[in-house]
């Protein structure tokens, strides 16, 4: 009777699963969630966090099928020996710098005779919207709402049950490059796992640092990963702007491994250890005994003291590239020095010592580190600005799996992402024996 009771807590346990993988270029992340009944009804709960080493990984793409699938197998085992459970589906990031947005708009004509809009009217002109020109080698990833239009009033956040002739939406179409999809899409099936949604890292991210007083405001979240660093901007409660640069952490890295004439693996540790992105704090006179790092990583160097001001000024250099890159795509949409809200950092990179301090200089905003907002758990770990996009991920499919069945106007994704990947899916299989 008990491994009865006890398998029939699995399958419900594996039912309420939702899993969020980041892949990224050094790292990658799986955090698993469980949908739980509590007092106030349904809630999340974070049940583990994992990381593995990625391969066949780099600036968001994949670079060979085959290492990028064991390196995601390594981490699903991982999470399963920790939960106990197997995991079946995963909400997954995409974070490729060929990322395009662009504005489109649909209007129809209202359905009902009394002109009462439903979701149908929604549906129907979100549909139109996406009739664009796609770049051949491009696919739909995201059409995400922005304002709606009924007749003459506009801005209108969300018009169901409103009354009207004519409905206007305004969309912002997110696009990836085909050919970048289908192989991380292949890499992740190969593993046995089936594939919920592609997410635009930034979007994900932001679902579980972001509030809504932000997004109303004014913010950008700013994420700064090895080899990538990606952007979403949020002004009145909706998605302005959203762009991946293709600078990162490891970037800062290098540059220390050339400065210094030392190994990568050696100037990662000084990055990490010793690294500041403001040079004043310190005067030319001040050394670093790194012995017994030379000892550590095994380097047989006669480096045996470095000095502290010139290594933050190669940082500095590098740290203030990224955020001049970061101001360019704010002046896009014409928001450069106006998020009253500020900048949000997240990602291994925003760990670098004052790097908050080069924000706010460059950017000419408030700039905060990013922290997980409503989200239970016991895990320490997802306070991490590593593992918030993963994090997110599981957010943003909570909610998706929570409202299925009601188009959610505010929501990108669901119904309006594009069906492309089970297309995907359905090839691949046909292929296993």
């Amino acid at each position: 009777m008990k491994g009865f009771v006890d398998l029939w807590v699995k399958i419900n346990m594996k039912n309420d699963i939702i899993a969020g993988l980041d892949i990224g270029s050094t790292l990658i992340r799986l955090v698993i969630g469980q949908k739980a009944n509590g007092i106030d009804g349904e809630k999340l709960q974070i049940i583990g966090a994992v990381s593995a080493l990625a391969q066949g990984i780099n600036r968001g793409g994949v670079t060979s099928i085959e290492d990028a699938t064991s390196a995601i197998s390594a981490c699903l085992e991982k999470a399963e020996r920790l939960i106990g459970v197997p995991i079946e589906n995963v909400w997954v990031s995409i974070n490729d710098p060929h990322i395009k947005c662009e504005r489109s708009r649909g209007v129809v004509a209202v359905g009902k005779s009394d002109g009462e809009i439903s979701e149908d009217d929604i549906e129907r002109a979100i549909e139109a919207a996406r009739a664009l020109t796609v770049p051949p080698n491009y696919e739909i990833l995201h059409v995400i709402p922005v304002k709606f239009s009924v007749d003459n009033q506009t801005d209108i956040k969300d018009p169901i049950g409103m009354t009207g002739v004519r409905l206007e939406v305004e969309t912002m179409i997110i696009q990836g490059m085909s050919s970048q999809i289908k192989n991380l899409t292949k890499a992740i099936y190969r593993t046995g796992l089936d594939i919920d949604d592609l997410v635009l890292s930034p979007l994900a991210s932001a679902e579980a640092v972001l509030n809504s007083k932000q997004k109303e405001l004014g913010v950008a979240i700013v994420n700064i990963g090895a080899s990538t660093t990606s952007l979403a901007i949020f002004e009145e409660g909706e998605l302005l702007h959203t762009a991946v640069i293709p600078i990162g952490s490891e970037h800062i890295t290098s540059d220390i491994a050339i400065g210094l004439r030392c190994p990568i693996n050696l100037a990662e540790r000084i990055k990490k250890e010793y690294g500041s992105a403001q040079p004043n704090r310190f005067t030319k006179k001040e050394e670093i005994d790194i012995s017994e790092l030379l000892k550590e990583e095994e380097v047989g160097d006669d480096l045996k003291e470095i000095n502290q001001k010139y290594v933050a000024e190669i940082i500095e250099a590098r740290v203030e590239e990224i955020f001049e890159k970061v101001d360019q795509e704010f002046k896009k949409v014409e928001r450069s020095g106006m998020l009253p809200a500020g900048v949000i950092l997240i990602g291994g990179g925003a760990k670098l010592e004052d790097i908050l301090d080069v924000a706010k200089n460059k950017l000419r905003l408030p700039a905060a580190l990013g922290k997980a907002r409503n989200v239970e758990s016991v895990i320490d770990k997802i306070n991490d600005l590593k593992y918030l996009t993963a994090l997110g991920l599981v957010v943003w499919g909570s909610y998706l799996t929570k409202n299925k069945g009601r188009f959610n106007v505010n929501w990108p994704g669901g119904e309006v992402v594009d069906k492309s990947i089970g297309k995907i899916k359905n090839w691949f299989s046909s292929l296993l024996p």
